[in-house]
């Protein structure tokens, strides 16, 4: 073990386990493979947001232009969400079959077009597809928290996770700020501002298409190397795309955590297109002035959603998953009664703060909720990161259906509903129990085959065992031990 350990720290910068993951996240290091893929993923994952969401801090233009109604602003919105639920879950399989790397790449190129063609559209219909397509590109989601799973150990899997999905998400909030900036300068150039908000759109088209190119050059799958080189030196056995799902779908845990995070992540979303606008209609605002304050929502995730996947480390390191679970139920059911509040707010400086608080809890619980994620299975983990991500997007389309299109509910009113549904929605969390740990109201199982290796080992049928594929289980198993009680670890040895 001696030697083993002295190679692999000088094969690494970083300290790392069993499985070649870091055991530390430094987030000033871009040291290869493991920052350097953090780097990469939050970054194009970034642009990606951007690109979705720069349609709405100029929707007071662009309605203008193309003589939108409201409903069809609505639809719009709800299309830019729709897409990436199916592409969220196959993305997830594509990353268990053919890694992250190429699975981000790919799926940012193939979008970018939609981004580009958005200077050109002319009608209704022609709005929503572009924002239909473009919004397929929130997938990269699912490669960033694969990756990240991928590249760092147990201890601190939820904070890479979540800084990298709350940085990513913080181009939601950016874009709130950049699209009416860049607008403004093209404006002020000469430009007419009906052309000036389509020659906008090339400003994230070209950002999407860069960051695109930069995970393929600089990118690396896995700690050990490239997902095609890998299976070729036979280190990473192929799998069934078949066993693979099936083991994924059938996890009831995993739908468990695709529904409330319909209502963390979904709600951001929802947020995310409607919060400009509603700032600019209800309290007569400027076009920029609803700009930066739209933009605080999304660029919350500075800290909100990192400081998620912090706390989620930080309670797994006393109370395991349990203390996981515990911390998730919490945070988001606060999130629920701040946004409550938000759509009684009449007060323009009270509504702010209270939507800086309702933005902090909602995507921390994001955050949280891919604490929880990495540890519910290891053969599947990006069909199980997949359908969680398009959990998100579902919730997404739900509350925007329901709350939001055409003028069923002023949104102030929406909103409060919408927090009354965040809260409604976060109970099933306390359904998730896991054997070897327990869940939020019952410790782990006495039975004697409540252990990590055997509850990662039960993906595997004996064919399988005999050919070797379960072995990197067995190793994610016992690094996996991490998530039990501190209290019951004593116990034990007692």
């Amino acid at each position: 073990m001696g030697e083993e350990s002295a190679k692999m720290e000088e094969k690494f910068a970083i300290p790392v386990d069993s499985e070649n993951k870091a055991t530390e996240f430094r987030l000033f290091s871009i040291a290869p493979p493991h920052m350097r893929a953090f780097h990469l993923s939050w970054v194009s994952f970034f642009s990606c947001f951007v690109s979705t969401f720069a349609a709405p801090p100029l929707i007071p233009i662009i309605r203008d232009n193309l003589n939108l109604t409201a409903t069809e602003i609505g639809n719009a919105g709800i299309a830019s969400v729709t897409g990436a639920v199916l592409a969220r879950i196959a993305m997830g399989t594509a990353c268990d079959l053919f890694g992250p790397r190429l699975a981000s790449a790919s799926l940012i190129l193939l979008t970018a077009p939609a981004v580009y063609f958005t200077s050109v559209v002319s009608s209704p219909i022609s709005f929503l597809l572009v924002r239909f397509f473009t919004g397929f590109s929130l997938a990269t989601f699912v490669s960033t928290q694969f990756w990240m799973s991928s590249m760092f150990s147990t201890p601190v899997v939820a904070t890479a996770n979540g800084i990298a999905g709350g940085w990513g998400n913080l181009g939601g909030g950016a874009t709130q700020l950049i699209m009416p900036i860049v607008f403004s300068l093209i404006r002020d150039i000469g430009v007419v501002k009906f052309s000036a908000w389509r020659i906008a759109f090339f400003v994230p088209a070209l950002f999407q298409t860069l960051s695109a190119f930069a995970v393929l050059i600089f990118g690396q799958d896995f700690p050990e190397g490239n997902f095609k080189e890998l299976q070729k030196s036979g280190e990473k056995p192929k799998d069934k795309f078949s066993n693979v799902f099936y083991n994924g779908v059938t996890n009831y845990r995993g739908w468990i955590l695709a529904f409330t995070y319909g209502y963390c992540f979904g709600v951001e979303l929802t947020v995310d297109n409607i919060i400009a606008e509603y700032y600019y209609d209800r309290f007569t605002l400027k076009l920029h002035t609803a700009g930066i304050i739209a933009a605080s929502f999304g660029l919350a995730n500075l800290i909100s959603r990192p400081a998620g996947g912090f706390i989620s480390d930080a309670v797994a390191k006393r109370f395991g998953m349990r203390g996981r679970l515990w911390a998730l139920w919490i945070v988001q059911t606060l999130g629920g009664v701040f946004c409550i509040f938000l759509g009684r707010m009449g007060s323009l400086s009270a509504s702010i703060v209270v939507m800086i608080a309702f933005s902090f809890f909602c995507q921390a619980a994001c955050g949280m909720t891919f604490g929880v994620v990495p540890f519910v299975s290891r053969r599947s983990l990006g069909v199980i990161s997949g359908m969680t991500g398009g959990g998100g997007n579902v919730g997404a389309i739900l509350t925007q259906l329901i709350f939001f299109k055409g003028s069923k509910y002023s949104k102030e009113t929406g909103i409060t509903l919408m927090g009354i549904m965040i809260i409604c929605c976060t109970l099933p969390i306390c359904l998730i129990y896991f054997p070897q740990w327990g869940g939020m109201f019952f410790g782990p199982s006495s039975s004697q085959f409540a252990t990590e290796e055997h509850y990662y080992m039960s993906e595997w049928n004996s064919e399988e065992k005999d050919r070797g594929l379960h072995l990197a289980s067995i190793k994610f198993a016992d690094n996996s031990r991490s998530e039990r009680s501190k209290k019951i670890t004593f116990l034990n040895r007692v």
